[in-house]
């Protein structure tokens, strides 16, 4: 009998962090008792057509009355009142990170997303987030009430100990979409500043979607070519759990250059591979990687970006240290049946 129907927008196959959370979530909610569907909403989401919210109320009505609904934030958070008013039912939200939050949003659309977004989760029954920091930000800006809010981070699967890549050139790994939060231009800033000063001994793979904002990854690349990095700074595109893996093993810094974070599930998988991170302060990334095992930067300062990847590279008993701190914080991180365990008594709380 299905007790929760987990209601996504778009394709959940994409390679991106959100997505990789939920389909973590769903394959594992059954085993900590909670029978789940999943319900592909419109793609259009968080700007979704007429046509969408149309689309939607009738998803909504199709799913058992008496089923919990599990709402994706990059939906619930975009939906107006009138639409889950017809929901009729119990409403658990989903928050990766709010999405007024996301950079690249010009002010005014921000501030309707941010009064869409305060008035859905006043009416879900319960909130799920991925960070603390998220948790606080809801409470304090969005007026959610504490007691409803669940912390279910991430979880991390278990890796091996980084091997490095076993070079005089230094391996740079920055990992997720390029999309404008994640500052792959102040990435690339940093990278050619640096490069002006010093016999560039680096190299940068950026793995990631590149489908999610196309004008974005045009002007990543056409800065690429035009600061001269293109023989050092690679935009591989997505890749495979197994290539992926690879590209974690070879490296020998990872980095993070994003604005903001609502958890940073790649921080997690650097620190279970053991690796020293240069990332920013943005969001939740500066809790997420432990300040043993991290360089950390103000979001949007290439400028100090460009100063701690170039002491990471020249003091190879700092790499040695934060390594050690990294793999140590990794080996405590939550697994994904811990994450859907939390998430299963959240659905089971909402359907009392």
């Amino acid at each position: 009998m299905v007790t929760a129907v987990f209601a996504i927008p778009g394709d959940i196959t994409l390679p991106t962090g959100g997505y990789a959370y939920d389909r973590e979530v769903l394959a594992r909610l059954p085993a900590a008792g909670v029978e789940v569907a999943h319900l592909a909403l419109p793609s259009g989401y968080p700007d979704p057509s007429e046509a969408d919210l149309a689309r939607t109320a009738e998803q909504i009505s199709n799913t058992p009355p008496d089923a919990v609904l599990l709402i994706d934030g990059l939906a619930y958070g975009a939906m107006p009142r009138a639409l889950i008013e017809r929901f009729d039912r119990r409403i658990v939200a989903l928050v990766h990170h709010p999405l007024c939050l996301e950079a690249g949003v010009l002010p005014a659309q921000a501030e309707i997303l941010r009064a869409l977004e305060t008035q859905a989760l006043a009416m879900a029954s319960r909130v799920v987030v991925t960070s603390p920091l998220t948790a606080r930000t809801l409470a304090a800006d969005f007026g959610v009430p504490a007691e409803r809010i669940t912390v279910a981070e991430p979880g991390t699967d278990p890796a091996r100990r980084a091997q490095g890549s076993r070079s005089a050139t230094i391996a740079l790994l920055a990992v997720g979409s390029i999309v404008p939060r994640k500052g792959y231009d102040i990435l690339v800033q940093a990278l050619e500043m640096d490069a002006r000063e010093y016999d560039p001994d680096w190299s940068l793979h950026i793995v990631g979607a590149i489908d999610r904002s196309p004008p974005t990854v045009e002007a990543l690349r056409a800065q690429i070519r035009q600061s001269g990095l293109a023989e050092r700074v690679h935009v591989t595109g997505p890749k495979s759990r197994a290539e992926l893996d690879g590209f974690y093993d070879g490296a020998d810094i990872f980095v993070l250059a994003s604005h903001y974070e609502g958890y940073g599930m790649v921080l997690a998988e650097a620190l279970a591979c053991g690796l020293p991170i240069v990332t920013t302060t943005g969001g939740a990334a500066a809790e997420t990687a432990p300040d043993g095992a991290a360089l950390k930067v103000q979001p949007g300062d290439a400028h100090a970006l460009q100063k701690a990847l170039r002491r990471l590279i020249d003091d190879i008993n700092l790499r040695k240290s934060l390594a050690d701190a990294a793999w140590s914080a990794g080996q405590k991180l939550p697994r994904w049946s811990d994450t859907a365990a939390t998430i299963a008594e959240v659905i089971k709380e909402a359907r009392k």
